[in-house]
């Protein structure tokens, strides 16, 4: 019996988060595979969308928390997280709504975080990426100082540790979810993984970040900022 087969799914503790804006072609499709996988309630957080994502995860069988205002993907994500601390949650899944994250590969992302190796684990598959995009995560991670393989994943598992730092005022005004998110939680001293997975191709839509290398280069750039002030940030902690 593999690690994956043993880890099991707890509904009382343990939550799925999916951020969405106009996902309505996809995200009931999304969900029905989640269940088809596991019996976690699945909370979409739709970003003000305008087309009908609300009523078709709603009648896919998940709970629906719809935002007034777009605040984008980490906007909307925190939302999510602070609902999942709000209402007792330890764990939080987070999955795109686009396709591209597999439920198959739950149990084996949950595992290092249920069998207490890990405080968050990164769905990586960086044969997703293309040549340029490579290119790419080989500087934001020298930028960065990060060192997992997949720095842009969506597809993640954070502990109840991860989910206060995330849910508080800290982590409030980071601009991608992202590398941002890794770098708050390192700085803290937070333990975090890769598992590799497998992805599929995105359903609908395009990157909020690879779609133009002008957006590219303002994200590496944010990261590197990010990176100085983290690691900054860390030495504080570590003599304190």
């Amino acid at each position: 019996m593999t690690l994956a087969q043993q880890v099991s799914f707890n509904g009382e503790t343990t939550i799925i988060l999916i951020p969405a804006f106009n996902e309505s072609m996809v995200v009931g499709a999304v969900i029905k595979e989640i269940k088809a996988h596991c019996n976690l309630p699945i909370v979409v957080i739709d970003d003000a969308s305008t087309d009908n994502t609300v009523d078709v995860a709603q009648n896919a069988g998940a709970t629906v928390i719809p935002l007034p205002a777009q605040l984008g993907a980490w906007g909307a994500m925190q939302t999510g997280l602070r609902y999942a601390q709000r209402h007792g949650y330890t764990v939080a899944i987070t999955m795109d709504a686009d396709g591209q994250h597999e439920a198959a590969s739950l149990k084996s992302l949950l595992a290092p975080v249920n069998e207490g190796m890990a405080d968050v684990a990164i769905g990586a598959c960086t044969r997703r990426g293309s040549l340029w995009r490579r290119i790419a995560w080989v500087m934001m991670k020298r930028a960065s100082g990060l060192s997992l393989e997949d720095i842009t994943s969506g597809f993640r598992v954070y502990n109840h540790k991860a989910i206060s730092e995330l849910a508080s005022w800290r982590a409030t005004l980071l601009d991608y979810q992202d590398i941002g998110v890794l770098l708050l939680l390192q700085s803290r001293g937070l333990r975090i993984v890769d598992v590799k997975v497998t992805m599929q191709e995105r359903q609908n839509g395009q990157s909020r970040v690879f779609h133009s290398w002008v957006v590219v280069i303002y994200y590496m750039c944010q990261t590197l900022l990010l990176g100085l002030s983290k690691r900054r940030l860390a030495r504080t902690y570590r003599r304190i």
